[in-house]
């Protein structure tokens, strides 16, 4: 593989400090020799006109980095061989919409849509078996596993006419498919990368999407994070991934700690030109900090609640030097989460800013009685409440209040009937619920504010 030199800018939608981060980084050659060049460093820059959509690169598929860096690449992808239109059975088959993990309404779940390319329509069951297998472990690895049924994924059925993609197993094969999927994008044999005119057009087809995962019909090792949000359809971003390499789903998983979670990288470069020391401003993510644990501490910054606490992927929270690229002046809060190496869990500081990013999207009351007209004697409201899937058992905790007061005596139920409020005189009255997550996983007041819902009738007899 040559060596791939590119700038990457974020777009100006995007805090200061993530273009002073930002780097376009390529494995190069069989050596591995990594070959860089970094944003300007300071205020963000405008983006070209037609210089395409930034990337991340993933890591090589022997070793364990996450990724390479980030590069820019064609919106539109490469130049696509087109073999004629589809058939009358094949353009049935195409587009069709299907509901797979079903934990109820869009407007209170994340709702993630998952996508195949390389498929034809003989081989559509055979990408409903594969989207089924990767979201499986995308939600073996926590805070997916407790927060599982805050999300719906759909699966949209795009038929191409040929099977396989682009890429695989040369760079001389081309091949015709629905979202014109191909690997050595940018001359990098493992950045898979898409048409992204062509993913929007079938996620439009979805009810909703907050994520999106494109699954690639290959074995080959590889994958990419469009990492923007869609300006038009309002999803987080796109994970492309090979639906049968076992190390696929690991990177979704990472390149979610930066849609979702907007969690910096945490890996850096040894002995790459520019990337020795980080002299730029503080940071906007959450796990990226130019304080050492003192002066955070002292601060009360980024993730001082956490310092000295263990940590699932190993050792304390703490400040460990290297970050976002680079050698020394960024610090990370462990040595070997998921946002540095595939494989890892996310550290203290991530899980808590996953779960803040869930709850940007999920809600956890659903009101099942309508809230448009006042309920009487007769009527009961109702509420739906997602169970936490977490190993220790803990559940949201539901309480009732009338008027403000709490009716202790209804804690913990999903509906009660507007009867049992012992009302005495004829006034409208003011019902409400709310499912309130008090997990120990999240010690920020800010976030910890975002994980309650509320719903609200008003009653009378």
């Amino acid at each position: 593989m040559r060596p791939v030199m590119r700038p990457a800018r974020r777009p100006v939608r995007r805090p200061a400090a993530r273009a002073a981060l930002r780097g376009a980084v390529a494995a190069a050659c069989a050596t591995a020799v990594l070959v860089a060049a970094g944003p300007a460093r300071g205020a963000d820059a405008p983006v070209r006109a037609g210089a395409g959509v930034e990337v991340e690169i993933p890591g090589p598929e022997h070793g364990g980095d996450a990724g390479s860096g980030h590069t820019r690449v064609p919106a539109a992808g490469a130049p696509a061989k087109t073999a004629g239109g589809l058939s009358p059975a094949e353009r049935a088959a195409d587009g069709e919409v299907a509901k797979m993990i079903d934990n109820g309404s869009t407007a209170d779940r994340l709702d993630v849509v998952v996508i195949g390319d390389g498929y034809t329509a003989a081989e559509l069951e055979r990408f409903h078996a594969d989207a089924r297998q990767k979201w499986d472990e995308v939600t073996a690895v926590e805070p997916y596993t407790t927060y599982r049924n805050l999300f719906n994924v759909w699966t949209v059925d795009a038929v191409s006419r040929e099977s396989g993609v682009s890429g695989d197993p040369d760079a001389a094969t081309v091949r015709d498919t629905a979202l014109g999927s191909y690997f050595w994008c940018e001359d990098i044999e493992r950045l898979l990368c898409i048409d992204q005119p062509k993913v929007d057009a079938y996620v439009a087809k979805a009810p909703a999407a907050d994520l999106v995962i494109v699954l690639a019909n290959s074995a080959k090792y590889g994958g990419a994070g469009y990492n923007e949000r869609s300006a038009t359809l309002g999803y987080e971003g796109i994970s492309t991934a090979s639906a049968g390499h076992a190390k696929s789903g690991q990177v979704a998983i990472h390149e979610t700690g930066h849609s979702l979670g907007k969690l910096a990288d945490e890996y850096f470069y040894p002995g790459v030109p520019d990337y020795e020391k980080y002299t730029g401003p503080e940071p906007g993510e959450s796990n990226s900090s130019t304080l050492a644990a003192g002066p955070m501490a002292g601060q009360r910054a980024k993730w001082y609640r956490w310092l000295g606490e263990p940590s699932p992927d190993g050792g304390p929270v703490g400040t460990y030097e290297g970050g976002g690229y680079f050698v020394s002046g960024l610090y990370r809060p462990t040595d070997n989460s998921i946002m540095r190496v595939l494989g890892k869990p996310f550290n203290l500081p991530g899980v808590e800013a996953m779960i803040g990013g869930f709850y940007q999207h999920a809600r956890t009351v659903t009101p099942l009685t309508p809230t448009d007209r006042t309920l009487r004697a007769r009527h009961t409201a109702k509420a739906a409440v997602p169970k936490l899937a977490g190993a220790d058992g803990r559940q949201l905790v539901v309480r009732w209040y009338l008027d403000g007061r709490e009716l202790k005596r209804f804690e913990g139920r999903t509906q009660v009937a507007v009867a049992d409020l012992w009302l005495f005189d004829f006034r409208t009255h003011r019902l409400s619920v709310t499912a309130e997550d008090r997990t120990s996983s999240v010690r920020d007041p800010k976030i910890a504010r975002t994980l309650r819902s509320t719903a609200q009738w008003e009653v009378r007899l």
